[in-house]
């Protein structure tokens, strides 16, 4: 058997290539957008993909099931389970609990496994010239080392009302299917740490059912359904503004992109012109280099791994953008974006002083506050502090008298940021503040300073926290 861990650390997403290296074909499991990751893979091992499988209908990240299939002529193999409203909407080779796959000397058992979604299925694999005892299970978003899939974003994401208690139930009922299985079976879930799927995800990328017995808090509490669906569904993060259209855009029929687009390098009058037409800008520079100078109105969503994220919180689907990125960047930044689904760029500048040039205009910068000076500003009247964090880590522990508001949602609670006080904005160690700074700019916020170091460097110097909880 031929096996390969694909992992976008960029949206902490798990893919698998599972091949019969005797009959020369191959299944992807839950592949990614940009899918010539997989082609090149079969390429260098003299492999033919014939099956492309999902593991339920995905919510944070577009799936390049159906580019693949279309690319390799595989068959896709996907959940017929849920309930009619839980059905792919194109063709497909439906699958069901029990039914069994097979592919060369491998064979692939379907579990259905709900809780995270409705539809959501396992696949139990057996390399029969080794065993006849299966040996791996392909989780998805169900069993995660040392978490479980979520079961609220359904209600909070994509808007179906009563779906995370009845989520939960069905959680806790597979859970306890998932206790049943042999302790030597490998586990492989579908993210890692880092991902919004789940809360507390390990950062090791495989796990066994044994282990998961022993250290995932999902499988202490037996007989205790009401305390388990409690735990399951507190402290969620809160769930990024575009998995709703993932969910959408995964069941639905499609348009395809089979290949990673090329961007075009815009000339100055192209930005210009753009700008003037309030097609919105981008600026995928670091932090720093952002707050020496940027383009008035531009937002700062830094090109690191948390890119996609944070573009699907500001983007609308339906809008074209420009980036400000670095030759050399662009290629990475255009596959985390199609990861996603976000296609509509006219196109990226490098240098944002050819636009102050140009117009005549200067760039606007970032009004940054040390720590020394953050206290000494802090200990005045009429000033307003703004974290900026996620709810669970506001409510573990915050500066006192801090105002909760997380950025994701900030630009729909502008009313809750004072424009008469000076206002201090910080978050953990600075991306999501440079967002906010940017956000706040572009709305005629001009009394805003930023703390960046957050409370990383508030809390390692030693300086009092508190706590809702």
């Amino acid at each position: 058997m031929f096996f390969q861990h694909v992992y976008d650390k960029t949206l902490a997403q798990a893919s698998y290539f599972i091949g019969c290296q005797k009959a020369g074909v191959a299944m992807v499991i839950d592949p990614k957008r940009d899918v010539d990751t997989y082609l090149e893979i079969a390429k260098q091992n003299n492999m033919t993909i014939t099956h492309v499988a999902e593991t339920h209908i995905h919510a944070d990240f577009l799936s390049g099931a159906r580019e693949l299939a279309a690319l390799t002529g595989a068959k896709l193999y996907l959940s017929d389970e849920g309930g009619p409203d839980w059905q792919y909407e194109f063709p497909h080779e439906g699958v069901k609990d029990g039914d069994v796959i097979k592919m060369g000397n491998l064979t692939f058992e379907v579990i259905h496994t709900p809780g995270h979604t409705p539809e959501s299925i396992s696949f139990l694999l057996t390399d029969h010239p080794a065993s006849s005892k299966p040996v791996m299970l392909f989780t998805g978003d169900f069993v995660f080392v040392g978490d479980i899939g979520r079961p609220d974003l359904l209600e909070k994401a994509a808007g179906i009302k009563g779906t995370q208690d009845a989520g939960a139930h069905q959680m806790y009922q597979s859970i306890k299917r998932f206790a049943d299985l042999p302790d030597y079976i490998q586990v492989w879930p579908g993210h890692g740490a880092g991902s919004a799927c789940g809360k507390a995800l390990g950062a090791v990328p495989s796990s066994t059912v044994g282990y998961e017995k022993i250290r995932n808090w999902a499988l202490q509490y037996n007989n205790n359904e009401p305390g388990f669906v409690q735990y399951l569904l507190a402290d969620q993060p809160e769930p990024p503004k575009y998995f709703a259209m993932m969910k959408k855009l995964n069941k639905v029929d499609r348009p395809l992109l089979t290949s990673v687009p090329k961007q075009q390098k815009l000339s100055t009058d192209a930005l210009v012109a753009n700008l003037q037409k309030g097609i919105k800008l981008i600026d995928a520079r670091n932090k720093t280099e952002f707050a020496k100078g940027f383009i008035p109105g531009s937002l700062n969503i830094q090109g690191n791994n948390a890119f996609a994220t944070w573009a699907g919180w500001f983007l609308e689907y339906n809008e074209p953008f420009m980036l400000v990125a670095s030759d050399e960047q662009i290629d990475d930044l255009t596959r985390k974006l199609m990861r996603i689904g976000l296609d509509n760029v006219l196109g990226y500048v490098n240098d944002v002083t050819d636009w102050a040039a140009q117009t005549g205009q200067k760039l606007e910068q970032v009004k940054l506050l040390s720590l020394d000076e953050f206290k000494e500003k802090k200990e005045a009247n009429n000033l307003q502090v703004v974290d900026l964090r996620g709810a669970a880590e506001y409510n573990s522990g915050h500066i006192n008298g801090a105002e909760h508001v997380f950025v994701g949602t900030l630009e729909k609670n502008l009313d809750k940021v004072s424009k008469e006080r000076q206002v201090i904005i910080h978050c953990q160690g600075g991306d999501r503040a440079s967002i906010a700074y940017s956000i706040l700019a572009k709305h005629g916020y001009n009394n805003v300073l930023n703390y960046s170091p957050g409370m990383n460097e508030w809390v390692n110097t030693g300086n009092p926290v508190v706590s809702e909880n």
